[in-house]
């Protein structure tokens, strides 16, 4: 077995087992092609192509205050032809450093729930809500969120993926456009702009209450979202 296919199923196995989940159906292969790779192949350049407008749209944004304190501009990665889309609150420490959403140890946390489903980081396409880092972590401010919304749906709008995870309860609140509890949110598709939306709880989140039962809980909704874009059942708008 090559190493591209060994790591991402050693860390799937680890994930499994942290979870408790004990008995496993082999052959246990993360994607060959990933997500849509094959069935969206042609989306990709266009998808690419519209990312690369928004981003050049975007430049190095001075719209908000939160420029006024970012190192690098986090703007979204990941394949443009994405089947799933996972989106955050907002960079943090790493990200703002890398300028790569997702790759502090939260993000590493994040790699190994998108392994558990037998993808990989670059099947899947990963942002923010805002695109530069608030200071001391607090939450983006309404003001900063409305300015940076135009360019995460156009990176929706890019994607065109077939179900979005939102990330923790401010990035779910924010695009469903009220404020939810997690806990109460999580495990139940909901609807935005016509593409099922899954709430899960943050890898951030996940790092402070590391239970068995919070782990099984991501596990099971992304077990879901799996199921829905192999072809199961849409849910019901909401």
């Amino acid at each position: 077995m090559s190493a591209d296919l060994a790591r991402p199923l050693l860390e799937r196995l680890r994930f499994l087992h942290e979870i408790g989940v004990r008995d496993l159906r082999l052959p246990v292969l993360p994607s060959a092609v990933g997500t849509g790779a094959s069935s969206r192949a042609g989306a990709g350049s266009d998808g690419g192509a519209a990312l690369s407008a928004i981003r050049a749209e975007l430049g190095e944004c001075t719209r908000c205050r939160l420029s006024d304190s970012r190192t690098r501009l986090v703007f979204g990665v990941g394949n443009p032809a994405a089947d799933l889309m996972f989106v955050g609150e907002a960079p943090g420490r790493d990200e703002d450093l890398k300028g790569e959403p997702f790759v502090g140890r939260a993000g590493k946390l994040l790699d190994r729930m998108i392994g558990s489903i037998g993808l990989r980081r670059e099947d899947v396409y990963i942002a923010n809500v805002v695109k530069c880092r608030p200071p001391r972590n607090r939450n983006p401010q309404a003001d900063e969120i409305e300015t940076c919304q135009p360019f995460l749906a156009g990176q929706i709008d890019a994607i065109s993926p077939k179900v979005i995870v939102t990330l923790g309860k401010f990035a779910a609140s924010v695009l469903l456009g009220e404020e939810i509890a997690i806990t109460r949110a999580r495990g139940r598709f909901r609807m935005y702009r016509g593409i099922p939306l899954m709430p899960t709880f943050h890898p951030a989140y996940l790092l402070r209450q590391y239970t068995q039962q919070n782990r099984r809980a991501v596990y099971d909704d992304l077990l879901q979202v799996k199921s829905l874009i192999e072809g199961g059942r849409s849910p019901e708008p909401t």
